[in-house]
């Protein structure tokens, strides 16, 4: 990296100085530890983590202009404390998210400030996070995530299905960020009954996702149990956290990477639930137990085949978890680089179990391979989510958060 231009270097000297990244991993923690109090997860987890983590960038940027802001537009503010902004905006953002939690949130905001001299730059930084979370508020106020849940079951007049409604399925319809349209990556129709490929895909899960599977390895069994929903998503954020500080990242960059990942993720639940509920493809389970109706000869119905998962509440295809890992990796592939990298994913209810990766390529393919080993997806159906969330997290770093020209000029 090229010295500092002098004339950048007299402006950082005469403002606020530059923080250390602590203070957008503690919230990270922070914002990880509420939502486990408040038994929030999947599609709302996400979106809370891209709201709070979206604040903190167009915080920092504002004090600091390292990278072009997502939402709030207030004017620079140089003299404010960044690390007093990134603090003020993750707590209002979370307090306003989960107002039951606000004792936790307080205590981790009052031990955030103390890290702060008092004194006007950290008078002015409280006021600038306070202004980005309240901007980030109004802009997903109309996105459509809080819309009643309107799905309807669909089935012959008088006959009886199951009824237990899927999971949060007005997310098919509500606004993703950056991108125009909820559908505007939506893939083809998954593939054919009648195709060899679905066949392959049909009997692969069958052989390896059954609750009485005698080809799944017991290390496959191990991984399996391992990546529950609950820790699925927040790796992620971890895996961010452990590259990030072994690149001794600056408090602007880390929080860019915190950003674009968090809103990559939030996108893919958002894009992915529309193609899901467009295709309303069926599970696993339904697929092989009515397999004698799929009008394919390569597959056998088994009348009492259970997988090793239970079954996620909403359509088959595309893989969440594929999509998700897209998306993930998409961004620290493109900021981070694809070389070697320990990565280690810890527990979300047991923090003694823990799995450890040579790279964020190896975790994500274990991600994804624990779908067909637990008996809810199809593997086209994960390639397909992945291809998605790839192009997520391509235009997420080409359009949003670049670095301004005060960056350009500190390489």
């Amino acid at each position: 990296m090229k010295p500092l231009r002098s004339a950048v270097l007299c402006a950082a000297l005469s403002f606020a100085p530059l923080s250390q990244a602590d203070v957008i991993t503690d919230w990270n923690h922070t914002a990880g530890d509420v939502m486990k109090a408040a038994n929030v997860a999947g599609n709302p987890y996400t979106r809370a983590m891209a709201m709070m983590h979206v604040a903190m960038a167009d915080a920092v940027n504002t004090a600091q202009g390292r990278y072009t802001r997502f939402t709030y537009n207030g004017p620079a503010a140089p003299r404010a404390s960044a690390e007093a902004a990134a603090a003020a905006a993750a707590h209002d953002t979370l307090v306003r998210l989960f107002p039951a939690q606000k004792a936790k949130i307080d205590e981790a905001y009052a031990a955030s400030l103390n890290s702060v001299a008092d004194g006007a730059a950290k008078k002015g930084g409280i006021e600038l996070g306070e202004q980005a979370s309240a901007a980030v508020f109004a802009d997903r106020a109309n996105d459509a995530t809080n819309a009643p849940d309107t799905y309807r079951p669909m089935t012959t007049p008088g006959v009886w299905i199951p009824t237990v409604l899927p999971i949060f399925p007005q997310y098919a319809q509500a606004k993703p960020r950056a991108l125009e349209r909820a559908d505007v990556f939506r893939p083809a129709p998954p593939p054919a009954l009648s195709s060899a490929l679905y066949a392959r895909d049909y009997n692969e899960t069958k052989e390896l996702g059954g609750a009485k599977s005698v080809k799944r390895t017991p290390e496959q069994g191990e991984a399996v149990k391992f990546w529950t929903q609950a820790n699925l998503t927040p790796a992620w954020f971890s895996a961010a956290e452990q590259l990030g500080a072994a690149r001794k990242l600056g408090l602007a960059d880390n929080a860019r990477v915190f950003a674009l990942l968090a809103m990559a993720l939030g996108n893919a639940f958002i894009l992915d639930w529309d193609a899901k509920f467009t295709y309303n493809a069926w599970r696993p389970m339904t697929a092989i137990r009515n397999a004698d109706q799929d009008g394919n000869d390569a597959t056998e119905r088994d009348a009492g085949w259970t997988p090793l998962n239970q079954n996620p509440m909403h359509p088959e295809y595309p893989s969440q978890a594929g999509i998700n890992n897209g998306s993930a990796i998409g961004v620290l592939h493109a900021i981070f680089g694809k070389g070697p990298a320990t990565i280690v994913a810890t527990d979300i209810a047991d923090p003694k179990l823990k799995r450890t990766f040579t790279s964020v390529q190896q975790m994500s393919d274990e991600q994804k391979s624990v779908r067909i080993w637990g008996g809810i997806h199809f593997r086209n159906s994960i390639e397909v989510g992945e291809a998605m969330g790839r192009r997520i997290a391509e235009y997420l770093v080409a359009n949003t958060l670049k670095p301004t020209q005060n960056m350009a000029e500190a390489k």
